[in-house]
């Protein structure tokens, strides 16, 4: 597989003269075309910066950050958002459904202001929607329906534009354990069936193990790294869980 993400040693510095704290320090890694990768680390490690930078949100102090051989630091303002709805697809913990539109109005958005003719839009939110078991409620607004059905609606959107990289940030925060165990399935079968290339900021351990690589972030440098191969998920969670101890990670939401 070829490296579809390429990021080349990032810095995120904030603050001025001697009073700068570096969030992201020295930051190299790829990701290639249908990987699923987990961002891992205490509060603080900067994990989040990272997915804000590789996501246009923030942008790097120094270094670059390549999608798909596009220099994602060099776009210009103007041409971010186009960027964005091209490119990325987003996962949030608080779902990000606009209670005005119904949930099939909520999928069909980006495609629609990406100008999709009306009669494909409807091919691929009605796919979509069956892939990911959500048909049932495509009528109903975000309000009406579970928090486990508003995550899976959000997968759907966040994926239906064929993004090339799709990102998620702390995607299970807000669910039970249930719900949280539908999600991580859900997501792994859009990897693992629909080939979705996924970046996940987590600091749940079960929620990692889903993960076929994880980096383990602490004081903005990549400190170590898990490569899940032939293990099984048990498996794999037992070894996060042996790394968290030795980085002091949060061990707060085991399951």
């Amino acid at each position: 597989m070829k490296a579809l993400l390429q990021i080349e040693h990032i810095k995120k510095y904030y603050g001025h003269g001697t009073n700068i704290t570096k969030a992201i320090d020295d930051i190299s890694f790829d990701v290639s075309e249908q990987e699923f990768i987990g961002i891992m680390g205490a509060s603080g490690s900067g994990k989040t910066t990272l997915l804000n930078c590789i996501s246009t949100i923030d942008d790097v102090s120094a270094g670059h950050i390549y999608l798909d051989g596009t220099d994602v630091t060099e776009i210009r303002d103007r041409d971010i958002s186009r960027f964005r709805r091209k490119n990325l697809g987003f996962i949030f913990q608080d779902f990000n459904l606009l209670d005005t539109l119904t949930i099939h109005e909520n999928i069909a958005l980006a495609l629609t202001i990406n100008q999709i003719p009306a009669q494909e839009v409807e091919e691929r939110v009605g796919r979509i929607a069956t892939q990911l078991g959500i048909t049932a409620i495509l009528n109903k607004f975000p309000y009406e329906v579970s928090g486990g059905e508003k995550q899976r609606s959000a997968c759907a959107r966040a994926i239906v534009n064929h993004p090339k990289l799709v990102l998620a940030d702390e995607p299970t925060g807000a669910l039970d354990s249930k719900s949280s165990q539908m999600l991580l399935n859900t997501i792994q079968s859009m990897n693992t069936e629909l080939g979705a290339t996924i970046l996940m900021v987590t600091h749940d351990p079960f929620s990692a193990s889903y993960a076929k690589r994880i980096l383990f972030l602490r004081d903005g440098r990549i400190s170590s790294e898990l490569i899940r191969g032939s293990k099984s998920r048990k498996q794999f969670f037992n070894e996060i869980l042996d790394v968290l101890a030795v980085l002091g990670g949060d061990l707060s939401v085991v399951r």
